[in-house]
């Protein structure tokens, strides 16, 4: 599959062979929405927690005694009844990640690619190391492409680039092993350079 090669400038820098078993397999949407849940349930952080009655602070003596008062039997001050008790089967600190097959994130990335080329929204670019590292200058050549939600995969990120473009709204840059499903998603549009091609390449086959 033939695409052709943008540069920053806007203008043309040849064709690129795309191939069809990474970026022109049907989408599954099942696939990406479980490689999502599964980057997702990994980022939460875990350390949400309450104290449970043997942890709260007070007396561990009897309130009461069990008859003839005319109450309900009470233990102690502690149970989580009472507005300084403990909390029942309360949040603990633990991991929310789980495990999942690497055939199946392979095939949450495929998908996210080939959803991209399916909707016109995967670019190609020749290069975008050798800049001034100028936020301003790269802001005018992205806003000149249209470009307002964009992620940019390249092979090895160019150090002056990536100060360029940290502080633009809407963009972000990955290197080539740290291309997701999620991110690719929630972009709206996918630049990659030709060495993100040639790594991807790698990293799928």
């Amino acid at each position: 599959m033939q695409i052709d090669i943008k540069t920053l400038d806007n203008g043309s820098a040849g064709t690129a062979e795309l191939p069809d078993e990474i970026f022109a397999t049907k989408p599954r949407a099942d696939i990406m929405a479980r490689v999502v849940h599964w980057q997702q349930a990994k980022r939460r952080a875990g350390t949400h927690r309450t104290k449970g009655m043997g942890e709260v602070s007070g007396t561990t003596r009897k309130p009461y005694k069990q008859k003839g008062t005319g109450n309900a039997r009470q233990g102690s001050l502690r149970a989580p009844q009472f507005r300084t008790g403990g909390v029942v089967h309360g949040p603990v600190v633990r991991d929310h990640g789980y495990d999942l097959p690497k055939k199946v994130r392979r095939l949450g990335l495929i998908s996210a690619l080939s959803q991209k080329h399916a909707d016109g929204k995967l670019v190609v670019i020749d290069t975008v190391a050798g800049g001034a590292g100028k936020t301003r200058a790269l802001h005018a050549q992205i806003k000149a492409l249209g470009w307002k939600s964009a992620l940019i995969v390249d092979g090895a990120v160019d150090e002056m680039f990536l100060r360029a473009s940290r502080n633009i709204i809407g963009v972000d840059v990955l290197p080539t092993m740290g291309a997701n499903v999620y991110d690719i998603l929630r972009h709206d549009v996918l630049v990659l350079t030709t060495a993100g091609v040639a790594g991807l390449k790698e990293r799928l086959a």
